[in-house]
């Protein structure tokens, strides 16, 4: 059982005692929180809940915690328990029970930290999902490093997780790349063609034209146009999704599944939804179209054009492919539930793709939708717009060339995607402590350092005695360790994986502490013992390390 429940239970088993024996009325607790105070003379591990039990009880906080105090049991993780005001409990961790729990991280090995809080609840997880009508930018990277992140975290969380990525292959803009690809295409035919006003003229359209026109030659000349223009499109865009795939392998993201947004019309999801929102009252007709209308929406102007499903050329919006393809996800696949992980630029669409899965009846609050926020991208203290090899946009291809998928995921992570936020390429590529990314990893190589130095000393610490470790620096070390389950609950239940890169530098803090404050490996003879126990818990700190760079899908070197 981790730490947090073993405490939580405890503190349970003290209030049930208390009102046995009369000491404190019978009132309902539905979860007990901790935290881990900042100043040491408060203890390890705290409690809030004297102060919430002190109105429905009618009893002062500090009543309460003085009451509880002798009842929490000292025969286990705590030693000592005391009131604090205005109506903490402050518990004091034993340092014998804290010694003992390396041998169970080791135990655990690389599943150290998983937690059962999603009980095998189903869930997609949805992000990216760039049109493949070009290639994937910094923004997406972004979106791309928390997404996948996230759902390492709900999977250690026990939650049954598909990763998906939503493929815009139908709709106004995979028209638009289509004539935009068949003009370039005609061009390095030698034909005269125009880019269509709001086409795509980025250089990599005419990257694609010629790499089909090598490939084909003029053949797609022969055919009717409207034909071949499909034909050239698709191609272009199979090109453009292969190097998706590509450029995400690079950064370490991978998906379960790639939905066709075409697929929901020839698989006939969308005539479904329409046939429901008409049934249930949420469709009407006006200037040619067809709209959604949301009681969920009257704050809004419900003519806003974002509202439209069917223009009045008879041509389906993006927004009902989207309710179609939430239809798909709670009616058809069934996923309990549902997390759809989008740009900034796409916050406006979330009140109407919210009013819209609950009028096709899906379960209250079974949707998510989170918005990463924008990207800065920065050289020291010089902004960088463009890029200097073709003049347009970052693209995700070249931020991990230059900086490496590693710095790329860690700095990502360290922000909350709801926080816009500068990402310095300069320093993510610093071989120094000045580098967080760099500090991680080093921590985890000079771990495998001290135990190769070990092995070829032929040392062998499995009959370890861990109660030697008792130093505050060993101490603090396994504290931080134990402190990871409860982190992986906390980030599943707030959907916040940016919590890692933190978790993952302070626990380096508390390694280097304990190395620079603790002789590992001795050659005394007399210090065997402590050397021992120390390799057992220099193991137990790799296997956390190894675990949460591993979350944050990080290399963990073994040398640097």
């Amino acid at each position: 059982m981790a730490i947090h429940h073993e405490i939580s239970a405890i503190i349970r088993q003290a209030l049930d005692e208390a009102v046995k024996k009369g000491l404190l009325p019978e009132a309902p607790v539905d979860r007990i929180t901790l935290e881990r105070p900042q100043n040491a003379e408060h203890g390890d591990i705290a409690t809030s809940t004297p102060m919430k039990l002190a109105k429905p009880l009618r009893m002062n906080p500090m009543k309460i915690a003085e009451t509880l105090a002798p009842l929490i049991g000292t025969d286990g993780p705590v030693s000592k328990a005391w009131a604090a005001r205005p109506g903490f409990l402050n518990m004091a961790l034993n340092p014998a029970w804290t010694a003992s729990q390396v041998d169970t991280i080791r135990a655990a090995g690389s599943d150290y930290g998983r937690v059962d809080a999603g009980a095998g609840v189903r869930m997609q997880v949805e992000f990216v999902s760039g049109n493949p009508t070009g290639p994937l930018h910094v923004g997406h990277a972004r979106g791309a490093v928390f997404g996948s992140a996230l759902c390492s975290v709900m999977e250690a969380a026990g939650y049954d997780i598909q990763r998906e990525y939503y493929i815009n292959d139908s709709g106004n803009q995979w028209e638009l790349f289509m004539k935009s690809l068949w003009a370039r295409y005609l061009q390095v035919c030698g034909r005269e063609a125009e880019v269509p006003e709001n086409g795509y003229r980025g250089g990599y359209v005419t990257e694609l034209a010629r790499a089909i026109g090598e490939k084909h030659g003029e053949g797609f000349l022969s055919m009717p146009e409207a034909q071949a223009m499909e034909k050239v499109g698709m191609l272009g865009m199979q090109m453009n999704i292969e190097s998706i795939r590509a450029d995400l392998d690079s950064l370490r993201v991978t998906f379960d599944n790639w939905f066709s947004e075409r697929s929901l019309y020839t698989g006939g999801q969308f005539k479904k939804i329409m046939a429901v929102l008409e049934e249930r009252g949420y469709l009407s007709e006006h200037d040619g179209a067809t709209w959604f209308t949301s009681p969920a929406l009257m704050d809004e102007d419900n003519k806003n054009k974002e509202n439209v499903l069917v223009r009045n050329t008879g041509h389906p919006t993006y927004f009902a492919s989207d309710i179609a393809y939430h239809y798909n996800k709670f009616f058809e696949r069934k996923f309990e539930k549902v997390i759809d992980i989008w740009g900034a630029d796409h916050h406006g669409h979330v009140p109407r793709v919210k009013a819209s899965a609950a009028a096709i009846g899906a379960p209250n609050k079974a949707l998510t939708v989170l918005i990463t926020q924008l990207v800065t991208l920065k050289r020291g203290n010089e902004v960088v717009r463009v890029s200097k090899r073709t003049g347009d946009m970052i693209t995700l291809h070249e931020l991990v060339e230059e900086v490496g998928a590693d710095a790329c995921r860690f700095v990502f992570l360290s922000r909350s995607a709801d926080s816009q936020m500068e990402f310095d390429l300069e320093l993510a590529k610093k071989q120094s402590a000045e580098n967080p990314v760099y500090y991680v990893q080093y921590a985890h190589a000079r771990i495998a350092g001290i135990l190769r130095l070990a092995a070829e000393r032929g040392i062998d610490y499995s009959d370890g005695d861990l109660s030697l470790l008792a130093h505050e620096a060993e101490q603090a070390l396994i504290k931080k360790m134990l402190s990871l389950p409860e982190l992986i609950e906390m980030m599943a239940r707030n959907l916040e994986p940016h919590h890692l890169p933190h978790f993952a530098m302070d626990l380096a803090t508390a390694f280097h502490w304990f190395y620079q404050q603790c002789r590992v490996v001795s050659s005394e003879p007399g210090d065997l013992p402590y050397t021992k126990a120390r390799l057992k818990l220099v193991d137990a700190a790799k296997t956390v390390l190894a675990r949460c760079l591993g979350l944050m899908s990080m290399s963990a070197p073994e040398e640097m």
